[in-house]
């Protein structure tokens, strides 16, 4: 058996290649190709319905970071939504963050709208200003049935059945 240093040269020129392409693969699926200094900033929602982890965080409609984490909080029951954004992106305190869909049924994304305050959001501050997902599916069971008149509606807080 020959030895061939140039056969064995391009083997491994072409497997710094794929590991090259899968690396690339890897942190462009995540949203995050460079290294930026970025910083997490939380947003408190009545209903996160459809947001999950990995969804685009825009403002202005461009993607400018990512969710990374959603939770609920055990004491009002509301959901808690983790952002990463770039430490360049200075948003006022009264911005307002709201989660919207891509189209009719796409998917659902955060938007950002910066506020017009003097002061600025530090990292790890939470966005007090939010607008809850669309329940699409009460909207258009509502559409479908129509909603039902006052009078004969039942009541949704509860009430006390007397007994004889």
């Amino acid at each position: 058996m020959k030895k061939h240093p140039l056969e064995f040269l391009a083997g491994i020129f072409v497997l710094l290649g794929l590991a090259a392409v899968i690396h690339l693969s890897i942190r462009a699926g995540s949203g995050s190709i460079t290294d930026g200094d970025t910083c997490i900033i939380e947003a408190r929602f009545a209903n996160a319905g459809g947001l999950h982890s990995g969804s685009s965080v825009l403002v202005s409609g461009v993607t400018v970071g990512r969710v990374v984490g959603l939770r609920m909080d055990p004491d009002d029951y509301c959901a808690i939504v983790s952002l990463r954004v770039p430490t360049t992106l200075r948003l006022p305190t009264d911005s307002m963050a709201s989660i919207k869909s891509s189209g009719l049924i796409g998917d659902k994304h955060v938007t950002l709208s910066p506020g017009a305050d003097e002061t600025y959001l530090e990292p790890g501050a939470r966005i007090l200003l939010t607008e809850s997902a669309v329940d699409l599916e009460s909207l258009i069971g509502k559409m479908a049935f129509g909603s039902v008149s006052e009078d004969s509606e039942p009541s949704d807080s509860p009430q006390e059945i007397e007994t004889p």
